[in-house]
């Protein structure tokens, strides 16, 4: 009993960070400064390993607008794959023919690299927002379609036949039961594709953005400033934690049930 009260406070949302992970980072932060220290002694040139005092500057010359483009694009590029993936999801579920002749066009999409859909978006494409879109579209799309249905896939027969045996309509079968009953495969693939889309965009914005993340990112190899790509790179994980975050703490509040 005492261990399952232990478990059961573990997964409140408020315990974003345990003992281990903060023991974790704190030695992590430890080594890292006293290699920073020792670097000259060891052959390392300076700007290499940034003590935490300059990675600190860096980080007070974060710009919010760069930060918040690169959050929007992600946020709305997720908004539509999410909506894709439901459709899709739902289509396949209807039809075993769309299944059949869809599913390997879509392990075939994601199969294609990320780089390989970069260099398509901008030989492709002209506005750069599109472009961007489309990347993380492509990527994540297929993603939601996948792990929905397979959520659909698994709710119970005996709820299907209950709820036919009320003679719903096809929207109100999916509306009432499917999506519901699929609610904790699709918290999970906004998991997924939280941390996919972080990384995409930040590739995509490398390439040809002029704003974001990834840009400054490139901004910062230019000028082989490691200070600043850590920082932005602290803005991103943070960004992924906020997120994440938000979407643990929906699980908990639409999934008490399981609890």
């Amino acid at each position: 009993m005492r261990h399952a009260e232990l478990g059961a406070l573990d997964d409140k949302p408020g315990s974003l960070l345990p003992r281990e992970a903060i023991i974790s980072l704190v030695v992590f932060a430890i080594l890292w400064e006293t290699l920073s220290r020792l670097s000259p002694a060891l052959g390392i040139p300076a700007f290499a390993v940034p003590s935490f005092v300059r990675i600190g500057e860096s980080l007070a010359k974060v710009t919010l607008i760069d930060t918040a483009v690169t959050l929007a694009r992600v946020l709305g590029a997720l908004a539509v794959s999410f909506a894709l993936g439901v459709a899709g999801a739902v289509l396949m579920y209807v039809s075993r023919p769309f299944e059949r002749y869809s599913k390997p066009l879509m392990r075939l999409v994601m199969a294609v690299p990320v780089v390989s859909w970069i260099l398509f978006g901008i030989l492709w494409f002209k506005w750069v927002e599109f472009r961007i879109c489309f990347v993380l579209m492509v990527v994540c799309a297929p993603v939601f379609v996948v792990d929905i249905l397979d959520a659909m896939r698994g709710v119970p027969r005996e709820l299907r036949q209950m709820t036919r045996s009320f003679r719903p309509t096809r929207a109100q079968f999916f509306i009432k039961l499917m999506l519901p009953a699929a609610l904790p495969g699709i918290l999970t693939s906004w998991k997924i594709n939280l941390s996919l889309a972080i990384r995409v965009v930040t590739i995509a914005e490398l390439v040809g953005a002029v704003t974001g993340v990834g840009h400054q990112l490139s901004v910062a190899q230019e000028l082989f400033s490691v200070s600043d790509v850590f920082a932005w790179t602290l803005v991103l994980v943070a960004l992924l934690f906020a997120l994440e975050g938000f979407v643990n703490w929906l699980e908990h509040r639409m999934l008490r049930w399981r609890t």
